[in-house]
């Protein structure tokens, strides 16, 4: 912890030096106002002016890049650590400030700040995660005070504002086509009269997909989504002003998608291939949401938000989950880790010899999800000499279950890599079980300042009644004959507490303390996954430098892991004590602008850096993929302890260049300490993007984007099983028209 404080206070005494520059235009003076119950910051001033870490992805930055991968978009922003799955980010894995990343289940992520994981509480591993192609908007908390948004409190919370209602009369068209047959089209359109307003908008995102398999056979996707929104209002003289806003949203996906990895040996001489044994594996999702918000403003200062919300996810991930040999079945995880040893495995696995019937053992994972609820959050501003005061109450009642009713298809494979299949699963024996979750939250917040100094001390309590009820694999009618269940109850308050103090416009710095939370699973007496979290921050503006750098400090007293079939696990979700954890790490984030004083031309450069320090405190033994036999003062797998993202852009009136680079260290996928070995770790990397665009007018565009330029060859993961490779070089070029 001395070596990040010494950092810190090296930085931190040159953002002091920046109280003798020459004072920026004053913003601290801008009048409060009340923050949209769908953004947590709204814009870049008031995320900079956050007591906590903080940062704000705008609409300008996500056009840089037309990035449709959630991984890409987020590499900009210290303190987020991902590890990739699929090369496109359909289902990504985010970890903020050392949380355990897989399937992002362990951060609060949400859609116009609404819960968006399939069931947050009851199974909040993210198998649905919006497009990214159809967001405005990226916001990432990660500091003190987060008490607004739960349930998880340790690392943080990632809203993805999607595309709001224009102020005038708007349309957008937009199409690109690329490597590997990937094709995108966009078109939405939308307005605003006195008293009502609409947006429309569709989005189909497609590929072939970049690995090899069988025949040519297709190792890509198809993604649509449709977005419709449309608002009623009172007239802007209105005493009392009254929104009403309908949301809805509907998306597919059919991804040819595998569980299914490489070993060590066929990585390294055919990284984008992939086994024939994976030939019939496909998730096929739909999702549907729909959304009212009702904003009532009393006066500016006081308004009361409600918004009612649903989300359907249904999924079917069709994939081989393991292999059976003379009555001696083993999962494909272990089979691609250890070649050597089930060699006869690996052969059916590639398709070399004929198998037996009912060999490959392929599972259909069909899942439905509900989520439901309603929040609202009372805002109330007031002024006194030299204060100000805001004070911010919020309540929600929530529900969610998931619901597991899953089978098993048996497979042959012969000498030519030809799957048939030999005898069909019943619907329901394979898994057959409802977990839910009925969860009340609620949260106060004060802001105070007086002059340069604010305080924001909040409160947010958590009651959740988590259950299971397990049907069996023998009543696949549900006729409780030999129904299991069984039931978990939290009662659980979590504070926090903010500071910041601004020298003046150009110099401040930021801290505070809170607690961490994450709930259990519905195993009856476990406990949530708690922690205190403290961090010490800067922002400052030294000439045309600006920047901000944090050091945080995690102490967990209970981390809680999950057996996940994405880490290697069985995926029967249950959780487990993983004790006490540590965990340290220094964020930096610098930007300058080269052509400053041109008033043509801005070259703007922008380079963040995160080190994480992840650390067992405690020894335990677990079945879980991901983890496994874990000694005192091993470090947490799949979190990175070096990583920087330099972008650099050369922007004009009618064209803008852009370039950015990724650097990822090396990460162990088992916990560990000392030298990787190398079957359990994943080798670091630096992948370069390019994008172009050139602005014939107001109104036509041409767009391109080259992903890894340098064609660099990488793993990304040793997960769910065996390596997996990021995406290759991929040029995409495009047409954008604007009316």
């Amino acid at each position: 912890m001395k070596y990040y404080l010494s950092i810190f206070t090296v930085l931190l005494s040159l953002s002091l030096a920046a109280q003798n520059e020459k004072p920026l235009d004053s913003v601290q003076d801008l009048n409060e106002v009340i923050i949209s119950t769908n953004v947590i910051f709204g814009n870049k001033y008031v995320a900079k002016n956050r007591t906590g870490s903080a940062y704000y992805i705008s609409p300008e930055e996500l056009a840089k890049f037309n990035y449709t991968d959630i991984n890409r978009v987020l590499r900009t922003v210290p303190g987020v650590n991902i590890y990739e799955e699929d090369g496109y980010g359909l289902r990504p894995n985010i970890s903020l400030r050392g949380t355990s990343p897989e399937r992002s289940a362990k951060i609060s992520i949400m859609e116009d700040g609404v819960l968006i994981a399939p069931a947050p509480y009851s199974a909040p591993a993210a198998y649905y995660f919006p497009s990214i192609a159809r967001m405005e908007a990226i916001e990432i908390l990660k500091g003190s005070s987060q008490v607004q948004y739960g349930p998880f409190t340790t690392g943080g919370a990632i809203n993805m504002v999607s595309t709001q209602i224009p102020d005038s009369f708007y349309g957008k068209v937009f199409g690109s086509y690329g490597s590997f047959n990937t094709g995108q089209f966009q078109a939405k359109i939308g307005d605003s009269k006195e008293n009502f307003g609409y947006m429309v908008e569709y989005l189909n995102y497609n590929s072939d997909g970049f690995k090899n398999l069988l025949d040519n056979q297709n190792t890509g996707f198809d993604k649509n989504d449709v977005v419709a929104k449309f608002r009623v209002n009172s007239s802007p003289g209105a005493k009392i002003n009254q929104a009403l806003e309908f949301k809805f949203q509907y998306s597919d996906e059919l991804s040819n998608e595998t569980y299914l990895g490489l070993t060590d040996e066929d990585f390294e001489t055919s990284p984008f291939d992939r086994y024939a044994s994976s030939q019939f594996d496909r998730m096929d999702t739909e999702h549907i949401q729909f959304m009212a918000t009702h904003r009532l403003d009393f006066t500016p200062d006081f308004r009361v938000t409600t918004t009612g919300y649903y989300n359907r996810f249904q999924r079917n991930w069709y994939k081989l989950n393991d292999v059976t040999l003379n009555d001696d079945r083993v999962g494909i995880a272990n089979i691609v880790s250890d070649p050597e040893t089930y060699a006869n495995y690996m052969q059916v696995v590639k398709g070399e010899v004929d198998s037996p019937d009912d060999a490959l053992r392929v599972k259909a994972n069909n899942r439905l999800y509900h989520s439901k609820g309603i929040q609202t959050k009372l805002d109330y501003h007031y002024k006194g000499d030299n204060t100000f005061h805001d004070i911010e109450v919020g309540l929600r009642y929530h529900y969610d279950e998931e619901d597991r009713f899953q089978w098993v298809d048996n497979y042959r494979i012969n000498n030519q890599g030809l799957m048939t299949l030999t005898s069909a699963g019943t619907p329901g024996t394979d898994a057959n079980r409802v977990s839910a979750a009925t969860a009340f939250a609620a949260y106060a917040m004060y802001k105070f300042r007086y002059n340069k100094l604010t305080v924001t001390p909040g409160l947010r309590y958590e009651n959740i009644v988590l259950t299971r009820d397990d049907y069996g694999k023998n009543d696949v009618n549900r006729t409780g004959v030999n129904l299991a269940s069984r039931e978990n109850k939290v009662d659980v308050f979590i504070p926090g507490i903010g500071f910041s103090y601004k020298f003046n416009n150009m110099t401040s710095i930021f801290g505070g303390v809170h607690k961490g939370f994450s709930p259990p699973s519905n195993q009856a007496g476990q406990k949530p996954e708690e922690s205190i979290n403290y961090e010490l921050g800067s922002r400052f503006a030294i000439s045309k430098l600006k920047g901000e750098i944090a050091v945080f400090y995690n102490d967990y007293s209970n981390l809680l892991g999950s057996d996940l079939a994405a880490t290697g696990g069985t995926g029967s979700l249950e959780q487990f004590n993983a004790g006490e954890v540590n965990v340290a790490g220094l964020e930096a984030l610098i930007n300058y602008d080269l052509l400053a004083n041109n008033a043509k031309l801005s070259l703007p450069i922008s380079f963040g850096y995160t080190y994480t320090h992840a650390e067992f405190q405690n020894s335990f033994g677990s079945d879980d993929g991901l983890w496994g036999d874990v000694q005192e003062g091993d470090q947490l797998p799949y979190i990175p302890e070096h990583q920087f993202n330099l972008m650099i852009s050369l922007e004009h009136e009618k064209y803008e260049l852009n370039a950015s680079g990724r650097y990822l260290g090396e990460f162990r996928t088992m916990a560990g300490s000392g030298a990787i070995p190398e079957n359990e770790k994943v080798d670091s990397n630096f992948v370069l993007d390019f994008s172009a665009k050139y602005h014939f007018n107001n109104h036509f565009s041409l767009t391109g984007n080259i992903i890894n330029a340098l064609d660099t060859t990488y793993a990304v993961s040793r997960v769910p099983a065996g390596l997996r490779p990021g995406m290759p070089f991929a040029a995409n070029a495009g047409l954008e028209f604007r009316f």
